[in-house]
């Protein structure tokens, strides 16, 4: 049985994830944590005083370095689930991944660990073609581009090393063919679009992934909690669990 703390357990995704957990057969919710407090809810995790497996963090980017300090030192597994993290936050999940196993992904889904791999082998196929990733979500989100969508750009850049992220585009600006260009569409209570265009001159390919429900990455994260049990200590992200 796994042991797991949802941390943000009061959010939209934290509700679903706990929510699953103790449905699941090989789960456990070991402690619900959230800032806020609340009746069955802790405030911190210092509160916490059972024995947990593995966190799943679906609370805020900025909680990264206290939440992997914590897990670091009490050697607590983590499945981080929130994204736009600043360089200081992203050094802090670095860090902890040379104690404890951590999976890191910008999207929980594993359509689009699929997608990202299909970009990268479309981009490679047509080397001089034009790549515009075209990300919509609903008229909350603070973050643009997406998290997951500059984390397709990397992959596709991994095949095109020299490709220069396009944040945007307006004005009197020619496109630069190294260029991969990025576009935000924020509307309504869309959980997430994400489309990658690949064009010749003569040809185009469109790669998109939809998502119709938000309880699709508790389930990807309940996945990743899954595979991350008894791995050694490292960073782990969801091309590894498709593998």
């Amino acid at each position: 049985m796994i042991r797991v703390i949802v941390n943000g357990a009061l959010g939209r995704m934290g509700r679903i994830t706990a929510d699953k957990i103790k449905a699941a057969e090989t789960m456990e919710l070991a402690a619900a944590v959230d800032a806020a407090g609340g009746e069955g809810v802790l405030s911190g995790l210092e509160e916490f005083s059972g024995k947990a497996d593995l966190i799943i963090d679906f609370s805020h980017h900025t909680a990264a370095p206290q939440l992997m300090k914590w897990a670091a030192e009490n050697s607590v597994a983590v499945v981080m689930c929130t994204t736009g993290h600043d360089d200081a936050e992203r050094k802090a999940i670095l860090d902890a991944a040379q104690k404890i196993p951590v999976f890191y992904s910008a999207n929980m889904s594993l359509g689009v660990a699929l997608l990202a791999q299909l970009a990268k082998k479309a981009a490679a196929a047509f080397p001089d073609a034009d790549i515009e990733i075209v990300e919509t979500h609903h008229n909350r989100k603070i973050d643009a581009p997406s998290g997951t969508a500059l984390a397709l750009g990397e992959a596709i850049r991994s095949v095109r090393p020299n490709a220069e992220f396009k944040l945007g585009r307006s004005g009197m600006d020619k496109r630069n063919p190294g260029e991969i260009g990025f576009h935000a569409i924020r509307r309504g209570n869309i959980p997430g679009i994400h489309e990658i265009i690949i064009s010749t001159d003569n040809q185009s390919i469109t790669l998109k992934h939809e998502v119709y429900d938000r309880a699709l990455f508790a389930d990807g994260a309940l996945s990743a909690a899954a595979f991350l049990t008894g791995k050694e200590p490292g960073l782990y992200e969801m091309a590894d669990l498709i593998r």
